[in-house]
């Protein structure tokens, strides 16, 4: 590989680096690999304020690491490409961490995933048997 060539490579590879390599962005990973998500959300579930979490989803969509799709007033975010999951699962293992392996609509939030989880679990919870 040429030295420039590989100077580009390497600069794309730290820009991905530094994108991951903050907490709440590392947390709004954790949730997107389980699939797409709402602002709304990622907001909720992280307990921050939502133009944090748009500022931060703007940094990683910046980085080409997820991607947006809007429907109606929401906006929707997923990983750009699955193979990022690799290198979060391989950051969990270095520091222990387990990972989320499943999803559960967040009291409060407005998104249609939570209203629908929250009927489901309704439902299941009024179910004689």
């Amino acid at each position: 590989m040429e030295i420039a060539t590989r100077s580009v490579a390497l600069e794309r590879e730290a820009e991905i680096l530094r994108a991951l390599a903050h907490p709440t962005r590392l947390a709004i990973m954790d949730e997107l690999s389980l699939g797409e998500e709402c602002v709304c959300h990622l907001s909720r579930v992280l307990a921050r304020p939502q133009p944090y979490v748009s500022k931060q989803l703007a940094e990683l969509r910046a980085a080409g690491l997820v991607v947006d799709r809007p429907e109606g007033a929401r906006t929707f975010y997923r990983l750009f490409d699955r193979r990022v999951t690799e290198v979060l699962e391989a950051v969990r293992a270095l520091s222990g961490r387990r990972a989320t392996t499943s999803r559960r609509g967040v009291p409060g939030c407005p998104c249609p995933r939570c209203a629908e989880a929250r009927c489901r679990s309704t439902a299941r919870s009024t179910a004689g048997p």
